[in-house]
């Protein structure tokens, strides 16, 4: 045991001191993995555990105002009564014995006899550990989740940020496609909010792309198919969440690309199906409204979800897969 935390101590304490405002995003990519590998020889916490949690914390902070924003290479915030212990009268402990003695979270990883909850390295360290206490599987990995977050929907999309980084090997995957490939008619305008009247009144929640029958619709991002099938409003329809905790969603579709499962893992790009008219009414009813594809975004910040407008993101991916 000497031994382990020894090298854990060393390992840390060769820290990686760097201004992450003063770096290119490719170059805070490879300091995270940098550090995601550290820790995990330290713990024995898979890299993409970490990376998973690093990713969804970052993602609910950027939309958050009651959580600071990440301002350094991680994303991950642990509130301070966690990190000293809830009954601890030094709501600013640093000291990893008193914090330990209060049941508190936060741990010492760089072995300089300080817990910093503003420290990179002990903050990865810490949610290293607290991982490790449960185990080092998916199912015990849930368990760790949940008991930390208390929430179903955020464990599902620590989950899918897993799957994405275990089968790429990688945290580079910020790449953005145009749902229609280049080469294929189509055209669309910014109808988010629209009303509509079919099944009861309610606002159009996403951006309809008209294209003909067959035209084949694409991930706009990395992530995980977390719905496929059929309802009445959207017709034959797939729902993916992507690394940023944005759920996609492609509807009206004409049929699905071969294969296609729930829980599957689908790159920027890759063909999920194909532009049809189905929709309003039972499964099979098509041909109600010319054919297009019905493209919805919804964000979710950990507490609740809501849809906005992904007009204006179709323009920026449309406009960058015209300059390559």
């Amino acid at each position: 045991m000497r031994i382990i935390l020894l090298l854990a101590i060393m390992i840390f304490s060769s820290g990686i001191s760097v201004k992450a405002n003063e770096m290119t995003q490719s170059e805070m990519n490879e300091k995270r993995m940098e550090l995601y590998k550290k820790t995990e020889i330290a713990t024995g916490v898979p890299w993409f555990y970490l990376a998973a949690v690093d990713q969804y914390e970052r993602s609910i902070r950027n939309v958050r105002k009651d959580l600071p924003k990440p301002n350094g290479l991680l994303g991950i915030y642990i509130q301070p009564e966690h990190w000293t212990g809830i009954t601890n009268p030094d709501k600013k402990d640093v000291n990893p014995k008193s914090i330990s003695f209060f049941n508190g979270l936060g741990q010492d990883g760089t072995g300089d006899g300080i817990a910093d909850p503003n420290h990179t390295e002990d903050v990865l360290f810490t949610i290293g550990n607290y991982i490790a206490q449960y185990g080092t599987d998916d199912t015990r990995f849930r368990l760790a989740l949940w008991n930390y977050y208390k929430r179903d929907k955020t464990v599902g999309a620590i989950m899918s940020n897993t799957q994405v980084y275990r089968k790429m090997n990688r945290i580079n995957l910020d790449e953005k496609a145009f749902p229609i490939p280049k080469g294929y008619n189509y055209s669309y305008r910014d109808t988010w909010g629209h009303r509509r009247g079919w099944g009861g009144r309610r606002i159009h929640e996403g951006t309809d792309i008209f294209a003909g029958y067959g035209t084949p619709v694409r991930a706009v991002a990395y992530g995980v198919v977390e719905l496929k099938g059929w309802n009445k409003y959207g017709g034959w329809r797939v729902g993916i969440r992507d690394l940023n905790n944005t759920y996609h969603y492609y509807a009206h579709l004409n049929g699905f690309a071969k294969g296609l499962k729930i829980g599957d893992v689908v790159q920027s790009g890759e063909v999920i199906g194909n532009v049809g008219s189905s929709g309003y009414g039972p499964p099979g009813t098509s041909g109600k409204f010319p054919p297009h594809l019905h493209f919805g975004m919804y964000k979710d910040d950990g507490i609740k979800e809501w849809s906005f407008d992904p007009y204006h993101y179709l323009k920026v991916w449309e406009r960058t897969e015209r300059k390559k």
